[in-house]
């Protein structure tokens, strides 16, 4: 929001921390993302650096607020902290801009960085389960069986053809080790679209958490 960046850069001048908030305490600054691990689940998951920028679209589409949230604060204390504010006066600071163009209260602000890691932990399980069915190890819950699924059933079909047609067993058998190959296909790349979903989910959802946690700690001690 143009508006927010507009204000970020005259904070200094403009909003200053409440008298009574402490401004040589050691606080807390938020922490880069943790250092992701892709789960193991049935073939080995692909090592990803990065997040496909599909999966970085879909983060920010659920974090896409309406300016008047704890995204919007957060982007003013990303802001600020760019020009060289840090700890509580780049908080309190923040807040005061925040709080005077929204209206809203501390309590409705960590209500709102609550409700957005919530947002991120749900869309997280709906994913997970998903991955899930793609890999055969949950019934879908509406729609058709994954492309892994299938392959799955038809390379159980298969190995009943082997036992049965012994005459074609070479073509038969040809067949089976292409549908496993599709099958070992299909589950890497299911196991490599969800790295890179978890990497940018746990990336926001550790900046939301550490801007949450320094917010709680800076205004609730400004505020006492």
């Amino acid at each position: 929001m143009p508006i927010l960046d507009n204000i970020a850069k005259a904070a200094k001048d403009f909003f200053v921390e409440d008298d009574h908030a402490p401004t040589n305490a050691a606080a807390p600054q938020p922490q880069a993302a943790p250092a992701f691990t892709a789960p193991q689940a049935g073939a080995p998951a692909a090592a990803v650096s990065q997040p496909e920028q599909r999966h970085v679209d879909h983060i920010a589409s659920l974090l896409a607020g309406d300016g008047k949230d704890f995204i919007a604060y957060t982007k003013l204390v990303k802001s600020m902290a760019s020009s060289g504010m840090s700890g509580p006066l780049l908080y309190q600071t923040a807040f005061n801009a925040y709080a005077a163009l929204t209206g809203q209260d501390l309590p409705a602000l960590l209500a709102s960085a609550e409700q957005y890691e919530q947002k991120l932990q749900d869309d997280r399980a709906r994913v997970q389960h998903r991955h899930r069915e793609k890999q055969g190890e949950a019934a879908p819950r509406q729609g058709p069986p994954s492309a892994i699924v299938q392959l799955l059933a038809q390379e159980k079909q298969l190995q009943a053809d082997v036992a049965e047609l012994t005459k074609q067993l070479a073509e038969k058998t040809q067949q089976l080790q292409s549908t496993q190959q599709q099958v070992q296909a299909e589950r890497q790349k299911a196991n490599t679209a969800l790295a890179s979903y978890e990497l940018a989910n746990a990336a926001a959802l550790a900046d939301l958490h550490a801007h949450r946690q320094a917010a709680q700690s800076f205004l609730t001690k400004a505020g006492a």
